[in-house]
């Protein structure tokens, strides 16, 4: 490293610490990151399919190699370690376990997350397995996928021989990853596997997956008394753009579906009628004692953010206006992730929060001696830790921060053009080079608190 500035436009910030026992950590995902998609016995999952439909990945990749994580763990591992991160987030890949959703269970699968567990505990390293991030087995999906309870009653049984095995190392649990885009992307929009476009699946979806969430809940707790559980829901905050009654109408709506149709649930109040009823969603799939499963008390509420949105009286015409946008086109706005830790705590009081996403794909598009200088991605990261450090200022007990994404992945129906990692990744050699932000956020991670950067 030189030490010439890479910027001077980092907001500043107060020198105060984060709590001394704060998880500084990364988050991935197993099909973005992990490839082997036929090694040791997994089975196909609903991505692996979707990726074979002419026109539903941009570039017409897939997941099928990505950063082929399943063969380079212990290199992965020593990146965390060589950062100083003290946590690291990470999903179960449920057909790597069980191929077929149900049933047999694929022991080599199970080894490999034994490795990688074993891997983290020896280098000092929190696991945070999460246990759906999206890859349903196919075989399930062709019995109804999300639409019908025998998959959630499935994903109950995935959990509990995943926590039999794994409950004695792992402490830190989380059943569901953005309940949300499972059901809205995947069976409503069709942007994501399966690639279904249906309100009443979607509306099926939203609801067994929930039932999921909290079956499972009751499945980690009975095979690992001593075990923190939670769910990560992701939040959008929704404004509306003027005040006629359309447009405060479908800010409402669109509040609801993406950020208050999980968590009020979750939190024991059901789904918001107003919107419930708007659909015309007459809730036949919930059954007597539904609702009290999916609001079994949990530990720890996993808050994933990336931007907010601005909604006016017709859909498709509003064009917001952004003083930085990412390489996504997504607005950089961090007051309103401020705002969003305030209101949660305030609103449902959830005993613990974990940041269990919060990052920015950015164009990486200035070198130096070979290391992308993405002093654009370190402010993003900059304003937004800024926010949850006043948030615990305030008493919202966030006890952690996990930047998405340790690696450049495999960005789902955007393929390999988006970059999110603080470590970038040539997909010809596999090679990982630490970007400007991972040697900045390992500075955070070790002091505590959020440093100015140079290079």
């Amino acid at each position: 490293m030189t030490s010439s500035t890479v910027s001077s436009d980092f907001p500043a910030q107060s020198p105060a610490h984060f709590p001394a026992d704060f998880l500084w950590g990364a988050a991935t995902s197993s099909y973005q990151i992990e490839g082997a998609v036929d090694a040791d016995g997994r089975g196909e999952s609903i991505w692996d399919r979707f990726c074979q439909q002419p026109g539903r990945i941009i570039d017409g990749s897939s997941g099928a190699v990505a950063c082929d994580h399943y063969h380079r763990w212990q290199q992965d591992i020593a990146l965390l370690s060589s950062l100083g991160l003290t946590g690291y987030r990470f999903s179960i890949a449920w057909p790597r376990v069980m191929p077929l959703g149900r049933g047999a269970v694929n022991q080599p699968g199970l080894d490999f997350y034994e490795r990688l567990v074993d891997g983290m505990l020896a280098a000092g390293i929190t696991p945070l397995p999460t246990l759906y991030h999206w890859d349903l087995p196919q075989a399930l999906e062709d019995q109804g996928g999300w639409t019908v309870r025998p998959t959630a009653e499935a994903f109950a049984d995935y959990a509990q021989v995943v926590v039999e095995r794994l409950g004695d190392r792992v402490a830190e649990w989380m059943t569901i990853n953005e309940p949300f885009v499972v059901a809205n992307h995947g069976y409503l929009t069709g942007e994501h596997a399966p690639g279904r476009h249906s309100l009443t699946d979607s509306l099926a979806a939203s609801h067994h997956v929930l039932l999921a969430h909290g079956l499972a809940v009751q499945r980690i707790r009975a095979a690992a008394a001593n075990a923190r559980v939670g769910i990560v829901l992701n939040f959008t905050p929704v404004t509306a753009v003027g005040s006629s009654p359309a447009a405060i109408d479908r800010q409402r709506i669109q509040d609801d579906l993406e950020n208050r149709w999980y968590v009020e649930p979750v939190a024991g109040r059901g789904y918001p009628a107003f919107t419930a009823e708007r659909l015309g969603w007459e809730q036949n799939e919930v059954l007597p004692g539904d609702l009290d499963i999916i609001a079994a008390p949990i530990d720890t509420l996993g808050i994933n953010y990336y931007t907010r949105q601005q909604v006016g009286a017709v859909a498709g015409t509003y064009s917001q206006a952004a003083e930085s946008r990412t390489a996504m086109g997504w607005e950089v706005h961090p007051a309103s992730f401020g705002e969003l830790l305030r209101h949660l705590h305030h609103e449902y009081k959830f005993g613990r929060y974990l940041i269990t996403e919060n990052g920015a794909a950015m164009p990486d598009g200035h070198r130096r001696d070979g290391r992308v200088l993405d002093a654009d991605r370190i402010a993003y990261f900059t304003s937004h830790l800024g926010e949850v450090r006043q948030a615990i200022d305030e008493g919202v007990p966030i006890e952690g921060y996990f930047a998405w994404s340790l690696l450049d992945n495999f960005e789902w129906a955007h393929g390999y053009g988006p970059r999110f990692g603080i470590v970038e990744v040539d997909y010809d050699t596999q090679q990982r080079i630490p970007k400007s932000s991972a040697l900045w956020y390992a500075q955070v991670a070790r002091s505590g608190q959020i440093v100015p950067w140079s290079a």
